[in-house]
């Protein structure tokens, strides 16, 4: 099988970043700048993650393939808080798919360039159909990244029927794994692109956002959240980012982040653990639940926190407390089909 371009596909475009789209959008503005520093915080986390990977707090051998370099070391209260969020956002989305016997679609709403897919074909978790969404230039570096790295393209052609994919410079799409370039706060552009590419809305679906809905507006994540309420009947909408923000630590992490001219335009809805749940529910969703990372993080496996905990050695034992303290993963769910969704929890 080959990877089929419908359009021709410049290389330059991608390493280059957004050079030709700026272009096309004069002239450039505060919403182009801060975007840029939203997509920055793609390159973070995945630095953060091979990091940690690199040091054994968890196994993926796919994120190399993304990140080359492992990078300057990361203070070890930065490693056990991505150890936390992998295991947390993993335990509720595995959870999900094995509810649903695998008859379910995945939707990764600002994926950057994360691994969950390679992940779930690897343990016999693939949904019926995962998606990816994020900004045009990062899938753009995201797909030439899977056509020039086998380990990456072989597992998305072993699962695909016919012996080409639909693919140009910001979408490619196979049977069972789609990335598409697009933006969230573009509702009906997003609802069209996905639908385009098979999204079924009577299928069990998975919505999963980290630290992606903090960037948007209250209004404009309002959407996206409704969109998903109002578009499938049986889901789970799966959220990882900030919370108790009004506090000394949250200022100061907000200050850190405008230096970077990277504003966190919906903060208001990060206040408590009840603004996080109440976003759902006032959008239709059935059920909401929300933990804060540091009850997350004494809730995972014992056995595997003491592992990684002897990794290295930690100082600051009380600033590793303030910073889970600070996010949160919430998660809401509609249960038409009585999959038994609300019961999905820690």
């Amino acid at each position: 099988m080959r990877l089929c371009s419908v359009y021709s596909f410049n290389v330059d475009q991608i390493t280059l970043g957004e050079g030709s789209l700026m272009a096309a959008r004069q002239p450039f503005t505060d919403t182009d700048t801060a975007d840029e520093a939203v997509r920055t915080t793609c390159d973070d986390a995945t630095t953060c993650k091979r990091f940690a990977t690199s040091k054994g707090y968890w196994k993926d051998p796919y994120i190399q393939y993304f990140v080359r370099s492992v990078g300057e070391r990361k203070a070890p209260e930065i490693n056990r808080g991505y150890y936390a969020r992998v295991q947390g956002v993993n335990h509720l989305l595995d959870a999900f798919i094995k509810k649903a016997e695998c008859d379910c679609q995945i939707i990764n709403l600002g994926a950057g360039l994360d691994t969950t897919f390679w992940r779930l074909k690897d343990e016999n978790l693939m949904p019926r159909k995962f998606f990816e969404v994020d900004f045009p230039t990062i899938v753009a570096r995201k797909i030439h990244n899977i056509k020039t790295k086998p380990p990456l393209s072989k597992p998305i052609i072993e699962t695909h029927s016919t012996d080409s994919l639909l693919l140009d410079a910001h979408s490619l799409d196979s049977d069972r794994y789609c990335i598409i370039g697009a933006d969230l706060r573009d509702i009906s552009s997003l609802d069209e692109k996905l639908k385009k590419f098979q999204l079924n809305p009577e299928l069990p679906t998975l919505l999963l956002s980290e630290c992606v809905l903090v960037y948007m507006t209250p209004f404009q994540s309002s959407n996206l959240v409704n969109w998903a309420a109002e578009t499938f009947h049986t889901a789970m909408f799966i959220n990882y980012e900030q919370v108790n923000m009004s506090d000394r630590f949250g200022q100061v992490m907000i200050e850190n982040l405008q230096r970077r001219q990277c504003t966190l335009a919906g903060v208001e809805l990060c206040q408590s653990l009840d603004s996080q749940k109440e976003r759902f529910l006032k959008a239709g969703w059935e059920h909401a639940d929300a933990l804060d990372m540091m009850t997350i993080y004494s809730m995972l496996r014992q056995d595997d926190v003491a592992r990684i905990e002897r990794l290295e050695f930690l100082d600051e034992k009380e600033l590793l407390q303030q910073l889970l303290q600070h996010y949160s993963i919430s998660w809401a769910a509609k249960d038409k089909l009585n999959l038994g969704l609300s019961q999905l929890a820690f």
